[in-house]
């Protein structure tokens, strides 16, 4: 592990997932590097689907807002050591055919300077809400 120091605090990352709840791009990409990465949970690769560069990483942001237009990051926990960070949160959502998601996750961070830099997304697998309570909960 780097024992590299930047400039970012926990009080950092409880802004960035702040910003997160509002669905605000723009201050979303007020804390990320020049050269910042995004890799998600979910996508083809084995790194998820990874969005480099200011513009795309903006897009992909977005477009977790648009799959999930009510999403909502809760219970958040950040912890800072060095070049390195974590956010723990639990993740609720409704995708537009109207199943709803609620998953623990958390983000993994790579630090230059005041910025993030790698922006590396985990969440768990499960079954959409109405599917993992069975037959019943659709009626």
């Amino acid at each position: 592990m780097s024992s590299a120091t930047s400039g970012i605090a926990v009080e950092t990352l409880e802004a960035f997932a702040q910003a997160w709840n509002r669905h605000d791009a723009d201050a979303l990409m007020s804390y990320m590097s020049d050269d910042c990465v995004f890799e998600t949970s979910t996508g083809p690769d084995v790194f998820g689907t990874r969005y480099i560069g200011r513009e795309a990483v903006k897009a992909g942001y977005i477009e977790v807002w648009t799959t999930f237009p009510d999403a909502h990051w809760g219970d958040a926990r950040h912890f800072v050591h060095g070049d390195r960070g974590v956010s723990e949160w639990t993740f609720t959502g409704t995708h537009a055919d109207g199943t709803r998601v609620e998953v623990h996750g958390c983000d993994l961070f790579t630090f230059r300077g005041d910025k993030i830099a790698l922006k590396n997304s985990y969440r768990k697998n499960r079954l959409p809400l109405e599917l993992a309570r069975g037959p019943e909960a659709l009626r």
